[in-house]
């Protein structure tokens, strides 16, 4: 089930939120607050809804407020139909899920909610390394198929095993014979289920009537190599040199995300600083609309700082795509006049820091 959006959301002892209940009608959200009053941590935690490390990527422990040290949780309800989430930690121990009272697995998340987001250290994501790309790329898989996690995972684990193989220079192939099977059957489906999410990307964006500019993108091998489409052999062929790397350097792992700009016809690594963030917006817009198509309903945005990049006609046209597509969006900005435009379309909140700890207003 996807495309639930939220109707209550608590925090309780996460970040710099002792304890904060947030009502929530299904329009967007317009959060605004003075920056370190705790805006980024509420998109933080409903990013946490879903299976991973959340936006910043956190440890478990960095997620407790300080220095009470205690734990920390995050509740939610959805809307048509209601389920109960809990995320939460006690004690140092690892991150725990509930689903409507009962314990779950974190990839189970992704089959009750989709959420996407965008935050301000992924700008630099076309010129840098291709490990955030592929996370990128990773995220908007997950949105269109929930058992994408659980086939990372899987190809992961015999990876690692693989690669102790490789380090302790067994030489014996029996050894590495079931683990690059097992390898190559997820990378199988991590790969198909990459390409379908960027087939998926490609439609929504053909024809869209929008303020942002379309890309194209692609799935390519390290350094503009080609990927093996069956993994098991390649890796049979390459243990010599794997072994001397200490690692596996072919499979899934090493894959990258490549985009041009469409109507310039130019990579996004060679664009502005502003087209390189109109690129991710309108990437993040059209994984929205193919969901919205898939679903029958939008996922959750997540938007942070998104308004302060934009000149006012496209904050606008941002806003009135959003509203467009009913899509519950989180949007944080240091200043409420950067949601004017919204008006009643959207709830407003203000965060604020009051004796060491933030609070939360409807305004």
């Amino acid at each position: 089930m996807g495309g639930l959006t939220l109707s209550t959301l608590t925090l309780s002892h996460f970040r710099s939120h002792r304890l904060a209940r947030i009502e929530l009608d299904g329009r967007p959200v317009a959060i605004s607050g003075p920056n370190g009053a705790g805006k980024t941590n509420i998109l933080e935690a409903v990013s946490l809804l879903s299976p991973g490390r959340g936006l910043r990527r956190a440890a478990t422990d960095d997620l407790a407020r300080k220095p009470d040290a205690i734990g920390w949780k995050i509740r939610a309800e959805t809307a048509a139909p209601f389920h109960e989430i809990e995320t939460f930690a006690e004690g140092g121990e690892s991150r725990q899920v509930r689903i409507d009272g009962k314990a779950a697995p974190q990839v189970a998340l992704a089959r009750i909610l989709r959420i996407l987001w965008l935050v301000p250290a992924m700008d630099r994501l076309w010129i840098e390394a291709a490990e955030g790309r592929r996370r990128f790329l990773d995220r908007m898989t997950l949105s269109f198929a929930p058992d994408h996690a659980e086939a990372v995972l899987t190809y992961e684990k015999a990876m690692r095993d693989r690669n102790r193989l490789l380090k302790d220079m067994v030489q014996d192939a029996h050894w590495y014979i079931a683990l690059e099977s097992q390898m190559a059957e997820a990378a199988s489906q991590i790969t198909a289920n990459r390409q379908h999410a960027l087939a998926r990307i490609a439609t929504a964006q053909q024809g869209a009537e929008t303020a942002f500019p379309a890309a194209d993108l692609s799935l390519i091998g390290p350094e503009g190599e080609d990927i093996p489409d069956d993994l098991a052999p390649a890796l049979a062929a390459n243990r010599r040199r794997d072994m001397a790397a200490g690692r596996t350097l072919l499979g899934p792992h090493r894959a990258d995300l490549a985009a041009i700009y469409s109507a310039k016809g130019a990579p996004a690594d060679q664009c502005s600083t502003g087209e390189q963030k109109a690129l991710l917006i309108s990437l993040i817009l059209a994984n929205a609309r193919a969901l919205a198509t898939d679903l029958g309903a939008p996922p959750i945005l997540l938007l942070d700082e998104v308004a302060a990049h934009l000149d006012q006609n496209r904050r606008a046209a941002l806003y009135d795509e959003i509203c467009a597509l009913r899509a519950q969006a989180l949007m944080t900005g240091t200043e409420p006049g950067l949601f004017d435009s919204l008006g009643d379309r959207a709830q407003s909140f203000t965060v604020a820091e009051e004796g060491g700890m933030s609070k939360v207003t409807p305004l």
